[in-house]
C-alpha cells in the first residue's frame, strides 16, 4: 500500500473554505483524545514505548488491539498474523510455524499468535510496522517486547496516580469470530479481566470497541462499560450481522447500534471523503444518540485529506493540527491519532486555548 503511494503525485489543492462548526452531542463533556496503538507515529505500534509516551504527550485513553495467545492471554498486537510487527521471522526455533490461514474471508501466511504461548512470544522484539512512512521509528526494532493486557492495564493505573489524572484504555477485540471458531472465545474472558481490574461501569476509564456486531452485542449483556461499534467506508462485518457498514450507517442503522452501543468509531473518509463536502453521518448519529470517535488521524501527506498535505512526498508531515480542529469543527466526540502531541495541540486551538 506504501509502496504504491510513493508512486502517486500528491497534487496541490486550493484550502477548502472553513466549515461552520457543529455542536458536540454533549458540549460539556471532554473532547477524549485517545492514543493509537500509543504514540505510534513515534515508537513502534503497541508497544509499552509506545503507550507510555501516548501517555506523556497528553492522551486520555490508550488503545490496545487485543489477540490472544495459544494458552490464553490477551496481548496487544495490531493483528494475530505478527510477521510485520516482530522479529519473529529471524527466530530459526519458529520457522516451522509459518502457515496459512483464512481469517474473516482473506487468506494469511505467516506466524500467528494463536500458535505461540506468551512466554515464547515474550522472547520476540517488536518492529515498526510501516517503516517506508516513518523511519525514525525503525530505528526501535528490536527493543521492546509484545506487551499483555495485564501490563497495559498496570501502566494505565500507575500513571493515573503519578500523573494525577485519569489515564483509561481502549481495548478493540480483533477478529472475535475467527477467535471463538479456534476456541478461543474472546468476549466473556475480557469483560472477567476488566471486571478484575475495577472496571464495570459507564464512568469507568473503559471503552471496548470491534468492527464486529455480534459480541459487542453479546458483551452489551455482560457489563456497563461502554461499547463502541468500529465502522469503515468498505466492507461490512466479518460476522455478517449487517450487509455492510454503509447500511449500519444509514438513519436506521444507527438507531440500531443505539441500542447496544454507546457511539460509533468511524473511518475519517465517512465523514468527509478528500475535499468532498462533509456527509451527514456526524448529525445522523447525534441523532441515534451516538458519539463519534473516528480514526485515525496521521501526520503523513499518505494520510491527510489532500488540502491539509504539504508538499508531494507520502513520508512528509502535513497540516495534522489543521485537519483534527477541522473535524472537531465538524462535531466529532473524541478522535485517535498516532500522534497524540499534535492532537493534544489541536484540542487546546480548537478549544481557544
Amino acid at each position: 500500500m506504501v509502496a504504491t503511494a510513493v508512486a502517486l503525485l500528491l497534487a496541490p489543492v486550493t484550502a477548502r473554505a472553513q466549515t461552520a462548526t457543529v455542536p458536540r452531542l454533549d458540549p460539556n463533556a471532554p473532547l477524549i483524545l485517545i492514543g493509537h496503538r500509543g504514540a505510534s507515529g513515534y515508537r513502534p505500534e503497541h508497544t509499552l514505548a509506545s503507550y507510555e509516551l501516548a501517555i506523556e504527550q497528553g492522551a486520555d485513553f490508550i488503545e490496545p488491539d487485543l489477540v490472544l495467545t495459544k494458552d490464553d492471554v490477551f496481548v496487544a498486537r495490531h493483528e494475530n498474523d505478527i510477521t510485520g510487527t516482530t522479529d519473529v521471522a529471524m527466530h530459526p526455533e519458529f520457522a516451522a510455524r509459518k502457515t496459512t490461514k483464512t481469517i474473516d474471508g482473506e487468506s494469511h501466511t505467516g506466524w500467528f499468535t494463536e500458535d505461540f504461548t506468551l512466554a515464547e512470544l515474550k522472547t520476540l522484539r517488536a518492529r515498526e510496522r510501516l517503516p517506508q512512512l516513518r523511519p525514525g521509528n525503525a530505528e526501535y526494532d528490536g527493543q521492546f517486547q509484545v506487551p499483555t493486557l495485564d501490563e497495559i492495564i498496570a501502566l494505565a493505573k500507575r500513571r493515573t496516580k503519578e500523573l494525577h489524572r485519569r489515564i483509561g484504555i481502549y481495548p478493540e477485540t480483533k477478529h472475535p469470530s475467527y477467535f471463538a471458531s479456534i476456541g478461543l472465545p474472546m468476549d466473556d474472558k475480557l469483560v472477567a479481566q476488566l471486571k478484575k481490574a475495577g472496571w464495570s461501569k459507564p464512568t469507568d476509564p473503559v471503552f471496548i470497541q470491534s468492527f464486529e456486531v455480534n459480541n459487542l452485542k453479546h458483551i452489551h449483556t455482560l457489563t456497563g462499560i461502554r461499547l463502541i461499534q468500529l465502522m469503515d467506508a468498505r466492507g461490512g462485518p466479518a460476522d455478517k450481522a449487517a450487509p455492510s457498514y454503509a447500511a449500519m450507517a444509514t438513519p436506521d442503522g444507527l438507531k440500531q447500534i443505539a441500542t447496544y452501543a454507546y457511539g460509533i468509531g468511524p473511518g475519517l473518509d465517512m465523514i468527509q471523503h478528500g475535499d468532498d463536502s462533509p456527509s451527514t453521518l456526524v448529525a445522523d448519529a447525534h441523532a441515534a444518540g451516538l458519539r463519534l470517535h473516528p480514526w485515525t488521524f496521521r501526520a503523513e501527506n499518505y494520510f491527510l485529506i489532500p488540502s491539509f498535505r504539504t508538499g508531494a512526498t507520502p513520508a512528509t508531515h502535513g497540516r495534522l493540527s489543521d485537519e483534527i480542529q477541522h473535524y472537531i469543527k465538524l462535531g466529532i466526540d473524541g478522535f485517535f491519532t498516532d500522534f497524540p502531541d499534535i492532537g493534544a495541540s489541536a484540542r487546546r486551538a480548537a478549544a481557544g486555548e
